[in-house]
């Protein structure tokens, strides 16, 4: 509940505020509120509880100056679950008169937008927030349709479901088109029923970007996006992606640092910025945002994949072998690691991984950027855009990275990789 209310307190002009349930790496530690306060950057700790007992919740919240460690404000509040939306508005907008903040307009019309609550939805969309936010993208998906079946209008869990089909799709573990195609249409759905809801817009602009490469459409929903929520820290990450990938570097690190910035404790949040410094070509820095996410123990399994691939463009083939080979048997993850084998001259190993690539693409049509991957690492560069044609003929995802993925570099100089960046619209 009150990371909830953090994202609905908006823009923060005189208080940089974060709920005690952002910092659970410091649970059990025995530092003063002051000294988490001084390493979060932030004046101020939204601390809560929550009560259930059939359809009546009971919350308490109270604001602490954590420069003080006093109590600034408190109080109490008994709804039924029906009303739980309300009370959540009721509560951002006491905190906000508390500590005078002017509310974003976008955000006070996304707290006005009340409805009814159905409890059985509810529980199910919190069951399915919480397999998303451990990298479960398909049993999240379960809960998330299972929710929508109790109660169809919950913008909520169509923007989430958009969520979890983008990051299928983007994992290599379902048909891009398919992914794509689900994420586009749940994100359209939510936006119908709450237009004020940032995260319909999140999603409608990754899936023009990976489904029809976009890049316009994807632009304008970014900063719609963030002008309805400037202070999710999500929003900037995945615009950062989108910056990436029109290979504007240094604004997509203005973005990941902002996002960073606004959840510094999240294994997400520095495992987004590990991956923009990555491409960015800083990969000691990179490295230490990789390093840091792995100590807070998420077990997602980009963490691993990240550093197989900075461990590979720093030389450290061993390294990044034995990362990659953590992995399981999906393509993204199988072309990095042919990738890796490849430049480590491990020939036999990374061919092996091109016949298995080869069953992919035939199978569920993912896997033809990947295996150009490997071919680029083995030298072959004819075969490696023989398959980066593939690619663009199936419209696949991975040519959104053309112009910022390492391990493309050995086909840069070449006037056909300039001519496939024009194609897929990333041409400046």
């Amino acid at each position: 509940m009150t990371e909830e209310l953090i994202n609905d307190l908006g823009q923060v002009s005189t208080l940089r505020v974060i709920s005690l349930t952002s910092a659970m790496s410091y649970k059990g530690t025995k530092k003063t509120l002051p000294e988490i306060a001084r390493e979060l950057k932030v004046d101020g700790v939204v601390e809560g509880g929550v009560q259930r007992e059939g359809s009546q919740v009971r919350i308490s919240v109270q604001l602490i100056d954590a420069r003080t460690d006093r109590p600034i404000w408190a109080h109490t509040y008994v709804r039924d679950m029906t009303s739980i939306l309300a009370m959540q508005g009721d509560v951002a907008k006491a905190i906000s008169d508390e500590i005078s903040i002017n509310e974003n307009p976008q955000r006070q019309l996304h707290l006005a937008h009340v409805r009814p609550v159905n409890t059985e939805a509810e529980d199910l969309y919190l069951h399915g927030k919480s397999l998303l936010n451990a990298g479960d993208f398909m049993n999240a998906i379960g809960f998330f349709q299972k929710a929508l079946e109790s109660d169809p209008n919950s913008a909520e869990a169509h923007a989430e479901l958009a969520e979890c089909y983008g990051w299928m799709g983007e994992s290599g573990h379902l048909a891009y088109p398919e992914a794509f195609s689900k994420q586009r249409s749940e994100a359209i759905r939510a936006i119908a029923l709450d237009d004020s809801l940032s995260a319909g817009h999140v999603e409608l602009a990754n899936a023009a970007m990976n489904l029809e490469w976009d890049w316009a459409t994807a632009e304008k929903e970014f900063h719609r996006a963030l002008a309805i929520n400037p202070s999710a820290a999500n929003v900037h990450q995945r615009y950062a992606v989108y910056l990436e990938r029109r290979g504007k570097l240094t604004e997509a690190i203005a973005e990941v640092e902002r996002g960073a910035e606004l959840d510094p404790v999240s294994a997400m949040s520095l495992r987004d910025a590990g991956f923009t410094y990555y491409f960015a070509r800083q990969y000691d820095r990179a490295l230490a945002f990789a390093r840091k996410a792995r100590t807070l123990n998420s077990n997602l399994p980009d963490d691993t994949f990240l550093l197989g691939d900075i461990y590979a463009e720093k030389s450290a083939y061993e390294k990044s072998i034995g990362e990659f080979s953590q992995l399981g048997d999906s393509p993204h993850d199988l072309g990095h690691l042919g990738n890796a084998y490849a430049r480590a001259g491990q020939t036999s190993a990374a061919r092996a991984t091109i016949s298995r690539l080869e069953k992919h693409v035939q199978t569920d049509g993912v896997g033809a950027y990947e295996i150009a991957l490997v071919y680029a690492g083995l030298g072959e560069k004819s075969r490696a855009f023989q398959w980066l044609e593939n690619s663009y003929k199936a419209h696949n995802e991975g040519l959104t990275n053309l112009k910022i993925d390492p391990c493309l570099d050995p086909l840069r100089s070449d006037p056909r990789f300039s001519d496939l960046v024009r194609r897929v619209g990333l041409a400046q």
